[in-house]
């Protein structure tokens, strides 16, 4: 046995035996063994400036002064908007606000007893509520309405001989009403016009001896008439033309519960107003020929 143990490479072991490093050799027991070897790093060869210029960067890490974008729960990146889009979208948010306000504020308004804002921009609520968002209610109001009111109406007829004739009534509110009842979009013609024409007239004329109460009588009168020549849309009646037209009106109070000052029966009142004369000038522009 050698002596020493490089002994046996002098002594002529085999060439690669003796030209084995330590790390190739057996670990001693209680030693971790090396690890692999790592070869020298060599100077990088000097560039050229065209080979300088034509290397692609390398991409440099993110750091803490970095912003990286957060991704979205399916992993792909979220839409960034643009300043011009962020400006468009607040503008947009603060007109729709502003224009819900308004337009609440003026239903409000129209509606609310009667107060200093209300008298101050009557004619600009108006002009914004009137028609399409008018309400026939008033906030807090201590007696609503509790009659039904329909407008009636019938024509006078001269025959040849001189004879005259009349008609039976035309339930002109029940057309309206039959036109409203299960039409998901009613007109606002059939729920408004003929009622509206009806409370102008009243409104400037005392009933039942219809005496004008001013400018707005004569006005009112010619628009009931022409809304129910319309509505009859014949210029004749059995062949005869008409002549004349007479208004009534129906009143019949909403019955209520008995410890209420409702009304216990449905008894319908009328008011008949005089006969008009009809003139070809009262069917200008209603579209009736005969």
């Amino acid at each position: 046995m050698p002596d020493h143990p490089n002994q046996a490479a002098r002594d002529g072991a085999a060439p690669d035996e003796a030209a084995a490093t330590p790390q190739d050799r057996d670990p001693i027991p209680g030693l971790a063994p090396p690890g692999p070897r790592v070869p020298p790093q060599r100077p990088a060869p000097d560039r050229t400036p065209e080979q300088a210029a034509d290397r692609t960067p390398e991409p440099v890490p993110a750091t803490a002064s970095t912003p990286v974008p957060a991704l979205a729960a399916d992993g792909s990146t979220p839409r960034l908007w643009s300043l011009p889009a962020l400006i468009t979208l607040a503008l947009t948010a603060t007109a729709l606000i502003v224009a819900t306000a308004w337009h609440l504020g003026t239903v409000f308004l129209s509606i609310a007893p009667s107060n200093p804002a209300s008298q101050r921009y009557q004619s600009a609520i108006n002009s914004h509520v009137l028609p399409e968002f008018e309400q026939n209610w008033q906030l807090f109001a201590p007696n609503p309405l509790q009659n039904n009111i329909a407008v009636e109406a019938r024509v006078q007829t001269l025959a040849p001989d001189g004879s005259r004739a009349e008609s039976g009534w035309y339930d002109l509110t029940a057309q309206d009403i039959s036109a409203v009842r299960g039409n998901p979009a009613p007109s606002h013609l059939n729920q408004n016009q003929l009622r509206r024409a009806w409370d102008y007239y009243t409104s400037w004329h005392n009933l039942p001896g219809e005496t004008s109460l001013g400018t707005g009588g004569p006005l009112s009168k010619e628009y009931l008439k022409r809304i129910a020549l319309q509505r009859i849309g014949s210029r004749d009646w059995q062949g005869n033309q008409i002549i004349q037209i007479e208004f009534r009106s129906a009143t019949t109070p909403v019955t209520g519960p008995s410890w209420t000052a409702a009304a216990q029966k449905k008894q319908t009142s009328y008011v008949t107003l005089q006969w008009w004369a009809v003139s070809d000038d009262d069917y200008t522009g209603l579209g009736i020929h005969g």
